[in-house]
């Protein structure tokens, strides 16, 4: 089982350092839905009592809050939106493993997908790298939602929906049109369009990555 070189990159840039055991990196990138004998699930459930660990340790670093108050805090840190939000900041989809009826059913934008697979990868890191990889992993991608900075910058697709939303337009259409290379190597060109007011598009390595470099460029001419 192989990775394209896009997700081992993207993997290590994560993780702060390459993979040494792919097939735990292949395991947490999987939805059950390919037909394979293996998901992230088992991966899910180490990755969840990680990232809980990690974030209550932050939490009593920073400050002398009761016991409920750094409750209330843990369980909105490691919430099932949170965890979506850092996936969509990272662009999780562009790397996800998901079966072909999966995507097609919005299993790429679906919230509880990407925040089970941002804690597959979290139990993938503690197995390959150990436990202060993983602290650093989790520190890196929640410091904006510690911080009280999360949603400062939003997706770029998130962002043009909105933009089409406050200007009274109809939500942007995506389309793909070029598809082109090997399967394992494919490139994808998708083109953005907002009713009455124009067009953008954008290319990737995947459509998810396409369609987001689509919304960033049409932000940017258009925004």
């Amino acid at each position: 089982m192989t990775l394209s070189k896009e997700t081992l990159d993207w993997i290590a840039l994560q993780a702060g350092q390459p993979p040494r055991e792919l097939t735990v990196w292949v395991e947490a990138l999987t939805h059950g839905s390919t037909g394979e004998t293996f998901d992230y699930q088992r991966l899910e459930f180490l990755g969840d009592r990680v990232l809980g660990l990690v974030i209550a340790e932050w939490l009593f670093e920073r400050n002398d809050a009761p016991e409920g108050k750094l409750s209330q805090r843990l369980n909105a840190l490691v919430s099932r939106e949170s965890c979506a939000r850092v996936a969509r900041s990272i662009d999780l989809a562009a790397h996800m493993r998901l079966g072909k009826q999966a995507r097609a059913d919005g299993g790429m934008e679906s919230d509880n997908i990407l925040g089970d697979i941002i804690e597959s990868l979290i139990g993938a890191c503690q197995l390959d790298h150990g436990f202060a990889a993983a602290r650093t992993m989790v520190r890196n991608w929640f410091g904006d939602a510690v911080e009280g900075r999360a949603g400062q910058k939003k997706h770029p697709k998130s962002a043009l929906q909105e933009w089409a939303a406050g200007n009274r337009r109809k939500p942007p259409e995506y389309e793909l049109v070029d598809r082109s290379g090997p399967d394992h190597a494919s490139r994808f060109t998708v083109r953005v369009s907002v009713r009455g007011v124009g067009e953008a598009t954008g290319e990737g390595d995947s459509k998810q990555q396409a369609e987001t470099a689509a919304a960033e460029r049409f932000l940017d001419e258009h925004g």
